[in-house]
């Protein structure tokens, strides 16, 4: 599971080769320090940034954009540097925003070259501030270690650079800001904001007109990653040859465009809405599908996250201004009690009770405004829903009674229900990709929200059913034979609950028991991931051994560790680890707190998978505005046949591609 720090947290790296991927809603220029024991930076060439994006260990962008990858090489860095600080910084001169404070916050996530992230960082509190130093990796006792800073600098880079002991600090200054505003203009442009009245067509539209701009999705973290899609899987339409034109002339000494008139190089706009035109002053009807994407599927996508966008800033808005309403009250009753001239003649109650009720107004304008969004999100919803495909559907969803085994693989599956405690009845659904970037742990050691189901017993058996839902619904969206599900349940505690898989026969054999079982499961699939890397790496993909299953694998282990000796302990997290990159992935079921008392040993298990719990939890963050999501499995609904006749279409279609 991802670190999600705090400023000031640190947290152990135990990667030397990452990545520091960098989220804004503006473009931003991103660069990098190296200081010695001091915190000094010696020079100029100490510095990475786009004018020189290269140093020894690391590599910076050369241009400004609203996402960064920074990449780094720990190993490779010199034995003489013991910080790399990261800058961010908006760039000058160029007509953007000049401060962060007018900004989205900032998101910052350190991964490991597979994507996985190790910990990320929301950075807020700023607001003048048009510098911040977002993180450092430092040298600790042999070992590296990243901390959240984000000290932010009103004067700019060259004030943060002179923070830093730079003599040239001004210089240097001048001259990333004079190489940002030459490759300005390829920068990556964040999504075009949604309208207030919920019609994204216009706005998706005009995207679609910048010449190679690819549309570019949130990103996924603690939550909750939302990565970018730039496939497609639509057909190009057929070349017109009467339709071909020559190059367009250079007009006043400009460049030929050589561009192909009939070749789109971003994804197409929404189709026109269907829904009947909104009155005067009325919001849009909601139409389901009006997002960008090449195929209703991506489209739809992009809608669900893009809901998931707009109802986090709306309750940051709302948060904000209610914070902002209690603190005008504060100061006021304070200025009310600090004059003692108030407290003749009533003049004292008078003024707090004029402060209350201006408090009172600004926090009911502001709920007004919060229930205006949730009015809109929610009749959005209620269009959305019903027309989501199977992979995107809940189980309640009359589309999964007409299942059929799917012919390709989707772009992503739901794995559950997020949602704020300002809109309790609203629901978004928790769309990821496939594949998996990363595995799962289904939480069985944590109680709901409000205390009531403490039974440790029922929460481990709500822990193992929430798993074999989820194992269920990655069976139901692949095709046939294109995903295989293995089963570790030591001492059989999770039989009642594996039932549905064992007896339709989807599994690609019993669940494994005992010590020996165990260890016959890690082992072959440890030798998978093996010889899979090894064939990658040697180009050589074609040279497996005959026989061998190239579907996506699922392990599924119960009751962990109870039963697991050092060397599964070291397989699983090798499995972890490697595993996904090379269709391997784990689903633990497991309490926390009991593979805490292991010692650190679970930890980098731990942190490696993505945490979902079998009842509401409020463990989840978005990369935006930090908000503590609460999650709800995606479970099957009570006396429901559907998870019987979907096991039994997959389990016939693995029948007959003999799997």
């Amino acid at each position: 599971m991802t670190a999600e720090l705090v400023r000031g947290q640190n947290h152990p790296l135990s990667q030397a080769r990452l990545e520091v991927r960098v989220s804004a809603g503006k473009p931003v220029v991103a660069g990098a320090t190296l200081s010695d024991e001091q915190g000094k930076v010696r020079g100029v060439e100490w510095v990475a940034h786009p004018g020189a994006p290269t140093l020894p260990g690391l590599e910076v962008s050369k241009q400004a954009a609203a996402d960064h990858r920074l990449a780094f090489d720990l190993d490779a860095v010199p034995e003489s540097v013991h910080r790399v600080s990261v800058l961010l910084a908006l760039p000058s001169g160029v007509g953007g925003p000049v401060r962060f404070g007018a900004v989205a916050a900032p998101f910052i996530a350190v991964t490991g070259l597979d994507g996985s992230e190790v910990a990320s960082y929301t950075i807020t509190g700023l607001d003048a501030e048009s510098a911040v130093v977002a993180l450092e990796l430092y040298r600790r006792q042999g070992a590296w270690k990243v901390r959240a800073v984000g000290q932010g600098y009103a004067g700019g880079l060259a004030e943060l650079l002179t923070d830093q002991g730079l003599p040239e600090a001004r210089q240097l200054a001048g001259s990333i800001n004079e190489a940002v505003a030459q490759g300005l203009a390829r920068s990556v442009a964040a999504p075009p904001p949604r309208t207030p009245d919920g019609d994204r067509s216009r706005t998706a539209a005009a995207s679609a007109g910048a010449p190679d701009q690819p549309y570019a999705a949130p990103q996924n973290t603690s939550g909750n990653g939302m990565p970018a899609h730039t496939g497609h899987s639509g057909a190009h339409p057929q070349p017109d040859p009467s339709a071909v034109t020559q190059p367009s002339a250079p007009t006043a000494g400009g460049p030929v465009n050589y561009s192909h008139p009939g070749r789109q190089n971003v994804a197409p706009p929404p189709p026109p809405p269907t829904a009947p035109p909104a009155q005067p002053g009325q919001p849009a009807q909601p139409v389901a599908g009006d997002a960008t994407g090449w195929s209703m599927e991506e489209r739809l996508y992009n809608q669900v996250w893009g809901m998931f966008e707009d109802l986090a800033r709306s309750t940051a808005a709302y948060r904000s201004a209610v914070d902002f309403a209690d603190s005008r009250l504060e100061q006021e009753l304070d200025k009310a009690l600090s004059d003692p001239r108030s407290r003749i003649g009533g003049q004292g109650d008078a003024a707090r009770e004029a402060a209350r009720t201006k408090h009172a107004d600004l926090v009911d304008q502001a709920r007004a405004a919060l229930d205006r969004d949730l009015a809109q999100l929610t009749a959005e919803s209620e269009v959305v829903e019903p027309a989501l495909p199977m992979a995107y559907a809940g189980w309640d969803n009359p589309v999964w009674h007409g299942y059929r085994v799917p012919m390709e693989v989707p772009m992503a599956v739901r794995l559950g229900n997020l949602s704020l405690p300002e809109s309790e009845r609203l629901s978004i659904p928790m769309l990821v990709r496939l594949p998996l970037e990363r595995g799962l742990w289904i939480d069985s050691g944590r109680a709901s929200l409000d205390g009531s189901l403490a039974d440790s017993d029922q929460l481990r058996r709500l822990a193992m059913d929430t798993a074999v839902a989820q194992a269920a619904r990655l069976l139901a969206v692949y095709p046939a034979g294109d995903f295989t599900v293995h089963v570790i349940d030591p001492a059989g505690s999770g039989a009642s609950s594996l039932a549905p898989l064992v007896h339709s026969g989807v599994l690609a054999g019993p669940p494994a028991a005992g010590a020996a079982g165990v260890a016959d499961v890690l082992a072959r699939l440890t030798q998978r991931v093996d010889l899979v890397q090894m064939a990658v790496r040697g180009g050589a993909a074609d040279s497996l051994p005959p026989g061998f299953d190239t579907a996506e694998q699922l392990l599924i282990v119960n009751d962990f560790p109870h039963g697991f000796d050092d060397r599964a302990v070291t397989q699983l997290r090798y499995l972890a680890d490697e595993g996904p990159a090379v269709g391997v992935h784990l689903m633990m079921v497991a309490d926390r707190e009991d593979a805490t008392a292991y010692g650190p040993l679970l930890d980098p298990l731990w942190r490696a998978l993505m945490r979902l719990t079998p009842v509401p939890d409020d463990h989840l963050a978005d990369p935006w505005v930090g908000h503590a999501w609460t999650y709800e499995p995606a479970l099957i609904p009570p006396d429901s046949q559907v998870l019987q006749h979907v096991l039994t279409q997959v389990s016939a279609a693995r029948r007959s591609w003999g799997r």
